[in-house]
C-alpha cells in the first residue's frame, strides 16, 4: 500500500478581460463591451471511502486543473475553468512542501465526503467594460488573468481506527486480529509478516469500534529503521493503544518500555495516548511456569495488564470488553472538552495599497492590478498610456511617486513596462 507519496498540483489561470467596442447597424455609439476573464479551476481533495491507498499517484508528477476562459465582446464573460477533483483515502493529509523546507498542513481528510481545497484558481481579469468612467467614455484598458497557485504536496495516509495495536514484530497482532475480527492478516511464525496496516471490525455485545493492526517495529523505528515510520505514522490517529507483549520474551516490562519509547522519540502525543496492556502466548507450557513471575513483574512497575492468548482465545473476550469500555470513557471526555472552532471573518481590503520603491533611479510601482494591465494591453498605443496615467491618478499612484521624490526626467516602471515621468 503507497501511504505517502509528493506531487505537484497546479490550479488554472483566470482569462483575460477583452478589449471590444460595440459595433452594429443603427447603433453608432454602441460603447464598450468587453467581457470579464473566467476564473481558473480548483484543486480539490476529495475523501472517498472506496480508495484505499495513495498508489493512484505513486509515479509523482504534475496535476493541473482548468485554466478560465478569455472575456469576449458582447459582454461575454469567460468560462470558469474546471476544477480538479483528486480522490483521495479517508485519512489522508496533506501538507504544503515550502521552499524552506518547512511542511505546512494545508487539508486533514478525516471524513468520507470531506472536500479540501489544496489550490486555488487566478481570478480572471476586468474587460475593458469596467474601466469605464465620465472621463474615459472608451476605455481601452482590460486585465491578464491571475495565474493559478502552484503547490508540492507530500500526501500522508494515516488510518482512521479507534484502536491500535503495537508491539515488537512476532508477538502475535496477527492472531489477535483475526480472533476478534473477519480480518484477515497473513499470518506466519517469521517478524514483519505484515507489512502493510491491517483494519478490523470488533463487536461487542451492540457496540462495534474498528482495530487496526500496525506493522511491527524494532529499536530506532523513529528513525525510520525497519518499518519504522510506517508504522507510527498509522499510529497517529488512534485513541487507544493495545500494547501486546511477548509471554515468552526475557523481559516482556523491557520490551514494552522499549516500544514506548520510541513512541515518545518519534511524536510526544503517541506516548501519551491510553493503553491497554496484554501478554500473549499465556498457553504455552513455558509462559504458563512463568506466570508468577510475569504477573509480579508488571506489579511492580505499577502495571495493570491482561494475559491472553490470542491462539486459543483465552481471555480474549474480557480483554475487548475492558478496551471498549476504556474507549467509551475517552470519547467521552472527549465531546465534553471538545471546542468548536469559530469561524472568523476578516474582510480584505478592495484595493491594495499603492507600494511605490525606488531601486537606483528608477522608481518602481508594485500593484498586481495595474501589472495585470500592462500585461494585457499595448503600451505603445498613446491613447492607452494616456487611459493607464488616469489610473495612477485615480489609484493615487501618483501622489505616493511626488511623496517618494519623483522628478521630470525620472525613470517609472509597472511590471514590464517602463517610461520616463
Amino acid at each position: 500500500m503507497f501511504d505517502r507519496v509528493e506531487i505537484t498540483v497546479r490550479a488554472g489561470s483566470g482569462g483575460d478581460g477583452a478589449i471590444s467596442l460595440h459595433r452594429e447597424k443603427f447603433m453608432p455609439f454602441g460603447g464598450p463591451d468587453g467581457g470579464d476573464g473566467g476564473d481558473g479551476g480548483d484543486v480539490i481533495l476529495l475523501a472517498d471511502p472506496s480508495v484505499s491507498g495513495l498508489g493512484t499517484f505513486r509515479q509523482g508528477g504534475l496535476y493541473r486543473a482548468g485554466n478560465g476562459g478569455s472575456g469576449q465582446g458582447n459582454k461575454k464573460h469567460g468560462k470558469k475553468g474546471e476544477n480538479l477533483v483528486l480522490k483521495v483515502p479517508v485519512g489522508t493529509i496533506a501538507r504544503d512542501k515550502k521552499q524552506t523546507g518547512e511542511d505546512v498542513l494545508v487539508a486533514d481528510c478525516k471524513l468520507a465526503g470531506q472536500q479540501a481545497v489544496v489550490a486555488r484558481g487566478g481570478r480572471g481579469g476586468m474587460g475593458n467594460t469596467r474601466f469605464v468612467s465620465s472621463t474615459n467614455q472608451v476605455p481601452r484598458l482590460a486585465q491578464k488573468g491571475v495565474g493559478g497557485e502552484e503547490v508540492s504536496l507530500v500526501m500522508e495516509l494515516r488510518l482512521i481506527a479507534d484502536v491500535g495495536i503495537i508491539g515488537f514484530p512476532n508477538v502475535g497482532k496477527s492472531t489477535l486480529l483475526a480472533a476478534v475480527s473477519a480480518a484477515k492478516p497473513k499470518i506466519a511464525s517469521f517478524p514483519f509478516t505484515t507489512l502493510e496496516p491491517v483494519l478490523g471490525m470488533v463487536e461487542v455485545g451492540q457496540q462495534r469500534f474498528v482495530l487496526a493492526e500496525i506493522p511491527g517495529l524494532i529499536e530506532g523505528a523513529h528513525l525510520g529503521r525497519g518499518l519504522g515510520h510506517d508504522f507510527l505514522r498509522h499510529a497517529l490517529r488512534t485513541r487507544v493503544l493495545i500494547h501486546l507483549v511477548d509471554g515468552t520474551s526475557e523481559s516482556p516490562v523491557e520490551d514494552m518500555a522499549q516500544v514506548n519509547a520510541e513512541l515518545g522519540l518519534f511524536d510526544f502525543s503517541l506516548a501519551q495516548k491510553p493503553q491497554v496492556v496484554v501478554v500473549n502466548k499465556v498457553d504455552l507450557p513455558p509462559v504458563q511456569a512463568r506466570l508468577a513471575e510475569l504477573k509480579k513483574a508488571f506489579s511492580d512497575a505499577g502495571i495493570s495488564v491482561f494475559f491472553v492468548s490470542a491462539a486459543s482465545g483465552d481471555g480474549i473476550t474480557e480483554l475487548m470488553a475492558a478496551v471498549l469500555k476504556l474507549l467509551n470513557k475517552i470519547t467521552a471526555e472527549a465531546k465534553v472538552t471538545e471546542k468548536v472552532p469559530q469561524a472568523v471573518f476578516r474582510p480584505q481590503p478592495k484595493r491594495a495599497a499603492a507600494i511605490v520603491v525606488k531601486q537606483g533611479n528608477t522608481f518602481l510601482i508594485l500593484v498586481p492590478e495595474l501589472e495585470r494591465i500592462v500585461d494585457r494591453v499595448d503600451m505603445a498605443n498613446p491613447e492607452v498610456l494616456g487611459q493607464f496615467r488616469a489610473q495612477l491618478n485615480k489609484l493615487r499612484i501618483t501622489q505616493a511617486l511626488e511623496k517618494a521624490g519623483i522628478k521630470p526626467g525620472d525613470k517609472v516602471r509597472c511590471g514590464n513596462f517602463e517610461w520616463e515621468w
